[in-house]
């Protein structure tokens, strides 16, 4: 046999071997895809923006090299102020590396925070440009960390990622309803708690944002005594919100023995309560603190005209003051 009848033999031998392994490695992609310890194969419109190196990536080695360097080059993006262009290069990352947090989180925090804030405050664009594209900035961010939990449904700091910025008076509460804003950021706060894996806080984040929603007082109450019987030790938050749910369901209660049942002594209620009175962007519920704290000023010394209750207090937050 010559040597050129050899080689084809031995290709012709490969590629029937290739032949008999294709269904098996098929299935067994697919069952590794299915339990997340294979990325999916990439979609062509990625193939199209990363160009060449398309065919190396889709075999797979190669995708989170190609995800890490191509998330520097979103940092050059970022530091030149290029937002389209972040954008654009952090669509391709995540669908190099669907299951890597880090980028999700990344690509949502610059639009969210750092491009909204560069739209808001740059005063070469017109105003209502400027207002929009601070506006869809946060919407953009919005959208791209629920695009990151439905590819990452058991990740609770997505969860969390999410929930803080529906919960933020500055971001998507200050040019949309609050009261959904806050529901929204509720369910995505106790959707991380239901992982199991969620950080501390999250069940009392859960609770400032249902507080926050008018006809959902008793859940908040029903949550704020969960959360109160897990931890005694409660953060001041916690502590105001026991006061003014619970003075919400029995508005005839004393409310300075509603107060001693709930806080260390009165000189920590008056300060709590004023500083929960006086936080009016944040849309804390305020009910019974007007009552009780003239009681407290009273007791402590406090004089008239140094009253909480006169302290000249901010509008919500409005993307239109001060621009």
């Amino acid at each position: 046999m010559t040597q050129g009848k050899k080689y084809g033999v031995l290709v012709l031998a490969i590629l029937a071997a290739g032949g008999l392994r294709l269904p098996f490695e098929r299935s067994l992609t697919n069952d590794l895809q299915a339990a997340n310890l294979l990325p999916r194969k990439l979609e062509m419109r990625t193939g199209e923006k990363i160009g060449q190196t398309f065919s190396a990536v889709s075999l797979g080695g190669l995708r989170t090299l190609i995800a890490t360097l191509l998330n520097l080059r979103a940092f050059s993006f970022f530091s030149e102020q290029k937002w389209v262009d972040v954008e654009d290069t952090f669509d391709v990352i995540v669908d190099l590396a669907p299951r890597t947090r880090y980028y999700w989180d990344t690509g949502s925090w610059h639009q969210a925070y750092n491009a909204a804030s560069y739209y808001l405050y740059e005063s070469e664009i017109p105003p209502l440009r400027r207002k929009l594209a601070w506006r869809e900035s946060i919407l953009k961010g919005q959208a791209f960390l629920e695009r990151g939990i439905r590819n990452n449904p058991d990740d609770p700091k997505l969860y969390e990622g999410l929930g803080v910025l529906l919960s933020d008076s500055n971001k998507i509460a200050a040019f949309s309803s609050p009261n959904e804003a806050y529901e929204k950021s509720y369910e995505a706060f106790m959707a991380a708690v239901e992982t199991g894996n969620a950080r501390g806080y999250a069940k009392r984040a859960a609770l400032y944002s249902l507080a926050r929603v008018p006809g959902r007082e008793m859940d908040a109450l029903a949550l704020a005594n969960e959360i109160r019987k897990e931890n005694p030790r409660l953060p001041p938050t916690v502590l105001g919100l026991l006061y003014t749910l619970n003075y919400h369901e029995d508005p005839a209660q004393d409310v300075l023995t509603l107060a001693d049942s709930i806080f260390p002594n009165r000189k920590i209620a008056y300060e709590i309560l004023g500083n929960q009175w006086m936080r009016t962007r944040d849309y804390f519920p305020v009910d019974g603190i007007a009552r009780v704290m003239p009681l407290l000023e009273k007791e402590l010394g406090v004089s008239e005209e140094d009253s909480v209750l006169k302290v000249k207090l901010l509008s919500p937050m409005n993307p239109d003051e001060g621009r």
